[in-house]
């Protein structure tokens, strides 16, 4: 009965071990995520931007009985 205890112990503490390295894991993650997303939202605004711009420059290009 002691060995048994024992064992489970010994199963109980590799379980929280592993438990909490997966935690880090899953919190290292969404942090990858949330700059990601705001890399991407940056992005895309200096696309729109980019977009923009071209369109202007396009428009005053064109000559006036367009």
């Amino acid at each position: 009965m002691q060995n048994e205890l024992l064992e489970l112990q010994t199963q109980l503490s590799y379980q929280e071990d592993t438990i909490a390295q997966l935690n880090e894991v899953v919190t290292r993650q969404q942090k990858d995520i949330d700059r990601l997303k705001e890399a991407m939202a940056q992005l895309k605004k200096q696309f729109e931007e980019m977009v923009a711009e071209q369109l202007e420059s396009q428009e005053e290009l064109l000559p006036p009985h367009y």
